[in-house]
């Protein structure tokens, strides 16, 4: 099972800006869909953004915009640029693999193990 090394993550002051980068244990180039995801404790997991192998992106309506996810096949890594940052945006930061039919919006599973996550935190 593929792992996945999530980093970048700090301090920010609203409006500011944090690039995350996910670093997989194995090749990404078959994969179909990387995604982002965030979670604030007491609260579900949920997806903020994804790129498919074809070049697709696709964002949650929050975020449209202002992050900008990008994957770089070749080095089996994973990046998300986050600009114009709001405190609401505050979350641990994670990526993986969704897998399914429906793998943006329920995903029947993941491919990799969850990493540790990036911690961001917007706050002034």
């Amino acid at each position: 099972q593929v792992q996945f090394v999530e980093s970048g993550g700090g301090l920010v002051q609203p409006g500011g800006s944090l690039r995350l980068s996910c670093a997989a244990s194995g090749s990404i180039f078959s994969i179909f869909a990387m995604g982002w995801y965030r979670q604030v404790p007491g609260k579900q997991r949920e997806v903020v953004a994804a790129a498919t192998k074809g070049g697709n992106t696709i964002y949650k309506d929050s975020v449209k915009g202002r992050f900008t996810i990008s994957r770089d096949n070749a080095k089996n890594m994973v990046y998300l640029q986050m600009n114009s940052l709001k405190p609401e945006d505050t979350a641990v930061y994670y990526c993986n693999a969704p897998r399914g039919s429906m793998w943006w919006s329920a995903p029947e599973g993941y491919l990799g193990l969850w990493g540790q996550g990036a911690l961001v935190t917007v706050s002034s």
